[in-house]
Parts: structure tokens; C-alpha cells; sequence
């Protein structure tokens, strides 16, 4: 199945046009005709079953046949990383961690973060396209970017964690997850997160834990957090 994704279809709708872009895109490039099927999400849990009414590169319109709602997973999956110096490979995490199965992201400025700005436009295109590809039906949020001390200082509810390579007494993240909860887990850059910081998020409820024996890369640790919690959940 190939599927679409656009935020304005709602439920209850008889018939949708997509944008110039998105009709150029159907009809030119994938060939598609009237009396097609399309299949679209919304990305909040609905899959939409249409058909192909108008085939115009400017103007492709279609009809709704069926329509159907997915429930959310019991669980929750908030991955809290600090930006890569090299774009592409938090980009390489995002779609994956999509892929795999991911809620939420919040990407945090660290003092040791190599990058201090980052810009979520074209993250959410990622996203979009690995919704897409891996068929899934609800699209994983991605917010603006925070300051470490003022994330951690935000109540949240669920499990929380923070993973760091200082030589302390840490707990290992697969045995702490509780299946069916939301869990927040924080990621830190290149250089690790600071003591300071580390102490502050202690101070703020978050538990320390290990992800394994051997020292990650930032997307690596990421994307490993993201499918231990997944595979809890199975």
C-alpha cells in the first residue's frame, strides 16, 4: 500500500483536493489515473480510502470510499536529544526512530552542544516521508527547540530518564521501562551532558540509566532508546 499524508482531511469528509505540489507529484510522476485508488492518513490515527476523480497535474481530486480509525499505542515514546553538529545525522535518526515507532521529539540545547540552533522545517518533512513509507497513521511530533535546564524543570508525566556516560551508579534503561507508560528519555551531545546538568535533572525526578556496554554516538543512543522501549512494549 502506498500512502499519502496531509493534516487537512478530516473525518467525515465526501472528497479532498490535493495541493499543486502533491497533484503534480500523483499524477505526473507516479502515473496515477481516474478510478485509482489513494490511500491517505492525517497523521492523528485515520486512514483514509479514496478514489481518483480528477486527474490534473495542477488539481487532483478524489473521493472518499471508506475511512477508518486507529487507536493510539498504550504506551509513549518522548525522545529528548541534544542536535548533531552534522545535520544529517540526527536527520538519519528521525527518520528511522519514525520508522520504528516514535511519539515525540524535543530537541535540547546543551552546554556542550557543538550546535545551539536548530531549525525543525525540514525535520518535519523527514518525518512526513518516513510516516509515509513505513505506513503508519500518526505522525510523531516534533517541537521547538528548548534549553536543557528549562525542559527538565517542566512537571511531565511517566517515567523519566536521562542517559550519560559519567562513571556513576546508573540503572539499565531495558529493565527500568514499565510497559504501557510514557516515557521520556534525555540524550545528550557529543561531549555528553554536563555534571551540572546531569545533578539538575537528578534533582527533577529523572532517573540516570545505561544503554548498553559500549559508548554511543548521539544518534545512535537515540535511535537505541527508541527501539528498547518499542520492543518493551511488544
Amino acid at each position: 500500500m502506498q500512502l499519502f499524508y496531509n493534516s487537512d482531511i478530516k473525518s467525515g469528509d465526501k472528497s479532498f483536493t490535493f495541493d499543486k505540489e502533491e497533484s503534480k507529484h500523483i499524477i505526473k510522476v507516479l502515473r496515477k489515473q481516474e478510478g485509482d485508488k489513494i490511500h491517505i492518513t492525517n497523521g492523528i490515527g485515520y486512514l483514509f480510502v479514496s478514489e481518483i476523480s480528477l486527474a490534473l497535474e495542477k488539481k487532483c481530486e478524489v473521493k472518499i470510499i471508506d475511512e477508518q480509525f486507529f487507536e493510539p499505542n498504550t504506551f509513549r515514546t518522548h525522545i529528548v536529544v541534544a542536535p548533531t553538529k552534522m545535520n544529517d545525522r540526527l536527520e538519519w535518526f528521525l527518520e528511522k526512530a519514525t520508522e520504528i515507532g516514535l511519539h515525540e521529539i524535543t530537541p535540547i540545547i546543551c552546554d556542550h552542544s557543538e550546535r545551539k540552533v536548530y531549525k525543525i522545517d525540514r525535520a518535519e518533512k523527514i518525518i512526513q516521508s518516513a510516516v509515509k513509507q513505513s505506513n503508519q497513521y500518526y505522525l510523531p511530533i516534533i517541537n521547538e527547540p528548548i534549553h536543557f535546564s528549562e525542559f527538565v524543570k517542566r512537571n511531565r508525566t511517566g517515567q523519566k530518564f536521562i542517559a550519560h556516560c559519567e562513571e556513576t551508579d546508573k540503572k539499565s534503561f531495558s529493565n527500568e521501562i514499565q510497559k504501557n507508560e510514557a516515557v521520556t528519555i534525555l540524550i545528550g551531545p557529543e561531549g555528553d551532558f554536563s555534571s551540572k546538568e546531569i545533578k539538575l535533572a537528578l534533582e527533577n525526578g529523572f532517573i540516570p540509566v545505561t544503554l548498553g556496554n559500549t559508548r554511543l554516538r548521539t544518534e545512535t543512543a537515540a535511535l537505541v532508546a527508541c527501539h528498547t522501549i518499542v520492543l518493551k512494549n511488544e
